[in-house]
This record gives structure tokens, C-alpha cells and sequence, in this order.
């Protein structure tokens, strides 16, 4: 929700990666940048299909390649070929510079690829980058509203036939 053309709620991010340690020293750089933002840890690629398809979409996944049970690219590439997850902007943030790994999250769909910092101050740098392109610069894809499941519309059914008989 916006006012007068600022966001109201926090930007969601999701960040999936199998290192505690990063995502804590994530969640400080984009605290110490300002965002008005939420980062929801996500230890596995597993996790990370099974939040999407229960909690909806982020307004951006942080997603590293790396990672037990469902690595980075099998995860990426089931988010890219479903057509209501596509749209969801995807920034691998790994600690690989291969340009094979590189071509290939390109390949899959990735909207940017960016190399785990060594230190603290050049991740403050990145997450100040990425905070003022991607929730300052551009414009994100609306989210799909979610379906109600199925439990919620049968138990709606039963109310209805209550009410009207």
C-alpha cells in the first residue's frame, strides 16, 4: 500500500541461505540502510518452495546457490518456470565468482547476480545498492492475490448451506 507515493507496510524479503552468520549480517546491513523492510531467513531450497507456495510472494528473494537438500539453481529454476512465481525478483548472493555458475542462474532466469562481500562495509555498500534500486528505482511486479485453500471454501460452502436452509 502506498500514500502519497510512499510504501506504508515493509518491503518483504526473502533470504534463503543455509549460513546463519549471513543472514544475520544481512539483516544488520539492511537495518543500518533504512528500508522499511522484513527479511525472513529460509535455510534450504526445500523451505523456500514450500514458504512460497503457503505464504505468497516476497518483493524480492536474496537466494544462495549453496545450499542443503535443494541447492540455489534447482530452486531458481522451479521459481522461473512456474508462472505465477516468475515474476518474483530473484538476486543471487553467493559466495561463487565461476562464470559457469554465473551464466548459469542467468540462464535460469536470475535478475542479478552478486558476490557475498568479504567485509562488513562492502555488504552495507551492496545492501544500500540494492535498496535504492530495487525499492526506490524500479517498479515491482504486483503480487497475486492468494487463493483461498480448499479447507476455507468448503468450510464457507457449509456456512452458506447453514444460512440458507
Amino acid at each position: 500500500m502506498k500514500t502519497n507515493g510512499k510504501r506504508i507496510e515493509p518491503f518483504q524479503i526473502l533470504h534463503a541461505d543455509d549460513d546463519e552468520d549471513d543472514n544475520i549480517l544481512i539483516a544488520d546491513a539492511f537495518k543500518e540502510t533504512g528500508l522499511n523492510a522484513k527479511i525472513t531467513w529460509i535455510e534450504d531450497g526445500e523451505k523456500l518452495l514450500d514458504y512460497l507456495s503457503k505464504n505468497g510472494h516476497p518483493d524480492l528473494i536474496l537466494l544462495d546457490l549453496n545450499m542443503p537438500r535443494k541447492d540455489g539453481f534447482e530452486a531458481l529454476q522451479e521459481i522461473k518456470s512456474d508462472a505465477t512465481m516468475r515474476p518474483i525478483p530473484i538476486i543471487a548472493m553467493t559466495t561463487s565468482s565461476s562464470k559457469d555458475d554465473i551464466q548459469q542462474c542467468y540462464d535460469l532466469g536470475v535478475n542479478s547476480y552478486v558476490k557475498k562481500p568479504e567485509s562488513f562495509s562492502r555488504l552495507l555498500e551492496i545492501a544500500g545498492i540494492i535498496s535504492k534500486y530495487w525499492f526506490n528505482a524500479v517498479e515491482l511486479p504486483e503480487k497475486p492475490e492468494k487463493e483461498e485453500d480448499e479447507g476455507d471454501i468448503s468450510r464457507i460452502r457449509g456456512q452458506l448451506s447453514k444460512d440458507i436452509n
